[in-house]
């Protein structure tokens, strides 16, 4: 090897072990339902990031799946990584308690779950234990803190329920998680952190479909009553 071959490559080897981490990050490529995912968090942080205190991490719920699956994602914006978890959905919004939503709502008593963005905030200790409530910002999830809408854990949306009745129980509108996935998030997306909840129908391989039921929106009539509105999601 010439000597001016063996200098270059000594110059570029040092300036790679001088770059920081995250450019490694980016240049590996993630896979691509995460890199849409990434796309997504920071395209809602743009949107809504006047409310959201802390921007490093955001949770992301994606309703479009079955509930036997993965779809509660932890997407960690400086490191450019995405971990996934199970989460249930309200009873409200699975009357048929199949493992789909096929229903939205932001109205009191519905127990089903709302869409939109929420910020996390404190902790509290609550009927399942320690618990973070959730503020909404959109007004499709308006009245999440007047609701008690929280994320916490919850036995019935622990793994070994998909085992053993093919998807997770139902929550009355709450994001529930196994304890043990719980304890994974709780230190790292409460305190004014982005939660966003939307039929995204992202599967694991970044392939994207829509659900196979029409998912629609109960909202409340002027002047009383109600009525249901079809939900496009953001297919």
């Amino acid at each position: 090897m010439k000597r001016r071959d063996l200098i270059k490559g000594t110059i570029a080897a040092a300036t790679a072990a001088a770059l920081p981490a995250r450019v490694f990050a980016q240049v590996n490529p993630t896979s691509s339902r995460d890199r849409k995912l990434i796309e997504i968090a920071r395209r809602q942080l743009d949107r809504v990031g006047a409310d959201i205190w802390k921007k490093d991490i955001v949770g992301i719920a994606d309703f479009g799946l079955h509930s036997a699956k993965e779809r509660f994602h932890f997407v960690d914006l400086d490191n450019e990584r995405v971990e996934s978890f199970f989460v249930t959905h309200g009873t409200g919004s699975d009357g048929e308690h199949d493992g789909w939503l096929k229903r939205y709502s932001n109205i009191e008593g519905s127990e089903a779950t709302s869409r939109g963005a929420y910020m996390t905030r404190s902790w509290y200790r609550g009927r399942y234990g320690t618990s973070i409530r959730l503020d909404g910002l959109d007004p499709t999830n308006s009245n999440a803190l007047p609701r008690a809408i929280v994320m916490h854990p919850a036995e019935y949306a622990r793994p070994e329920h998909i085992s053993r009745y093919g998807r997770l129980g139902r929550s009355n509108g709450c994001f529930a998680l196994g304890p043990d996935q719980f304890d994974k998030v709780l230190l790292k997306l409460s305190g004014g952190r982005l939660l966003f909840a939307e039929s995204l129908g992202l599967e694991a391989d970044g392939s994207q479909l829509p659900p196979p039921m029409a998912q629609m929106d109960l909202l409340l009539r002027p002047g009383g009553g109600t009525f249901e509105r079809t939900n496009p999601g953001l297919f």
